[in-house]
Formats: C-alpha cells, sequence, structure tokens
C-alpha cells in the first residue's frame, strides 16, 4: 500500500488571514471547489483542472449560521481551532530556501530553522494564522550554498 498527502483541512473563522497566508506565504492559488453547505476555499499547488492539486482546505465557520458544517463534517468548539491541536505540525518538501526566506522576510512572517545534517534536511517552521506550525524541509546543500554565498 502507499500512501501520499491528500490535503490537510483548517478550520477557521478568519479565511482571509489564512487565505492571504497561505498564497504569500506558501505560494499557493485559490482555486474551485465544490459547493459545500459551509463557506471555504480549496488552495492549489499546482494546476486547477485537477482537484488533487488542492493541498488545503480551509473550512470557513460562519458563526451566525453553523448548521450547514455542523451537518457535514460534525460540531467543533470554537476554542479548540487555535494551534495543531493533537497534530504537531505539517511538514512539506520544498526547493528554493533563498527565494522562500526572502519572501518570508518580505512578509514579516517569523521563521524558525535548524538543519538536521543527519538526514540531510535544512528545516524552516512557520506558523499560519491559525497557530498552525507549518515544517518547509530543504536539501541541506541548499542551506550550505545559501551560508556560502554570504561569507563571500
Amino acid at each position: 500500500m502507499t500512501l501520499a498527502l491528500n490535503h490537510f483541512s483548517i478550520r477557521t473563522t478568519d479565511m482571509d488571514s489564512t487565505r492571504t497566508f497561505y498564497e504569500g506565504a506558501m505560494g499557493l492559488t485559490v482555486g474551485p471547489r465544490p459547493a459545500f453547505p459551509f463557506p471555504g476555499i480549496w488552495l492549489y499547488n499546482g494546476a486547477h483542472t485537477d482537484a488533487a492539486n488542492a493541498m488545503v482546505h480551509v473550512i470557513g465557520m460562519d458563526l451566525n449560521d453553523p448548521e450547514g458544517l455542523k451537518q457535514y463534517l460534525g460540531d467543533r468548539d470554537i476554542s479548540s481551532l487555535k494551534g495543531s491541536g493533537a497534530v504537531d505540525h505539517i511538514a512539506l518538501f520544498a526547493t528554493g530556501l533563498q527565494a522562500k526566506l526572502e519572501n518570508l522576510a518580505k512578509l514579516g512572517i517569523a521563521v524558525r530553522e535548524r538543519t538536521v545534517p543527519s538526514i540531510g534536511l535544512h528545516q524552516l517552521f512557520l506558523d499560519d494564522p491559525n497557530g498552525v506550525v507549518i515544517e518547509l524541509n530543504y536539501p541541506a546543500a541548499e542551506k550550505a550554498a545559501l551560508d556560502a554565498s554570504r561569507a563571500a
């Protein structure tokens, strides 16, 4: 059996900030979404013609009309929506470390970095507007090349 990440979903009362983060910090784009009985957006990594590219499903909580969401996915207490809950973080492989660091700095998004030399990864950790931790894993060689160019 082979498994691959299809998508992750975030429930939020602030769809605008969530969309802005995933568009600006992660480079995803808003694309088609089925007509569910609750507000939301799907953010794509790749062509909008393939729903498999909808990496992030933002589930909007309409506090004035919560019934569609309750009936479709079940009820959640609004106080449970901060942070990752039992999920510690979402990790993604990436390339283009220098461009990503420059973009995140431009957006004013704080980044925590570390390198795991034993497995050849340089990691960036950032928090989305809902407190969900995103880990971006880059080849450690990209970090070494960036450090070398800065030292020159």
